[in-house]
């Protein structure tokens, strides 16, 4: 009887265990901060990298605002700017990084499953810059994919950088991970839930309260340098 409590008492422990925060946590989510606040600028470049593209290649113009590609006046030629585009995303996976042909977030999902949470620094240049040239020239994606493959980059690459374990990088991934969908989107606690639901697999606050510090502090970011609202605006409508 005194062994059988023993164990319930031991497994109980090391459930509970799992569950539990230690001091850790505080770097951790110091790190998650800058994570947040930097995955806000790169949100920022992506959106802008985006803009530019679609203006140069519908408009031949110099300008950084996201425009809809329709009332161009290319004719018939426009038919060839998804081309071109597809093109030059083709040249950059081959001689480039062949991690920016995905969606991004199944090269996350890879990055963190097999990889041990490690993403080579020129994704986190390289996958924007496609991801925009793609978006820009009337390809037919969006920009979640990217942002979470380019925060989730830079989240990786500071964890490498201090030679963290396999689980603080996961955790710094998938908070950069959110903070990029958080500051794109302007949706912090759908940010969250999302990585938490794809990427982290887990709800310990060991790895969500760094997760969740980075996305408020992207959408708090985000209010200052993209500004508040949602990014795709819907004017009212009448109801009949």
């Amino acid at each position: 009887m005194t062994g059988a409590l023993s164990r319930l008492e031991h497994d109980g422990s090391d459930h509970l265990g799992d569950f539990t925060t230690s001091w850790q946590l505080v770097p951790m989510s110091v790190a998650a901060i800058g994570i947040g606040f930097l995955s806000a600028w790169v949100a920022l470049a992506l959106l802008r990298l985006i803009g530019l593209v679609t203006n140069l290649a519908f408009f031949q113009r110099w300008d950084v605002a996201l425009v809809s590609p329709a009332g161009n006046a290319l004719g018939w030629l426009e038919v060839l700017v998804p081309v071109a585009g597809s093109l030059i995303i083709g040249f950059m996976a081959r001689y480039g990084s062949e991690r920016i042909r995905g969606h991004g977030i199944p090269e996350a999902l890879e990055s963190i499953l097999i990889g041990g949470s490690r993403v080579e620094p020129r994704v986190a240049f390289l996958k924007p810059l496609s991801a925009a040239i793609s978006i820009g020239t009337g390809g037919p994606f969006g920009a979640e994919g990217p942002i979470i493959m380019t925060g989730g980059a830079f989240g990786s690459m500071l964890a490498q950088f201090f030679k963290l374990t396999s689980a603080e990088r996961k955790t710094l991934l998938v908070a950069g991970a959110a903070g990029g969908m958080s500051a794109t989107f302007a949706s912090p606690v759908a940010a969250v839930l999302l990585a938490v639901e794809l990427l982290l697999f887990e709800w310990k606050p060991r790895s969500m309260i760094p997760v969740a510090l980075a996305s408020a502090t992207a959408a708090a970011t985000r209010r200052y340098i993209i500004g508040l609202g949602p990014l795709f605006p819907v004017p009212p409508h009448p109801v009949f």
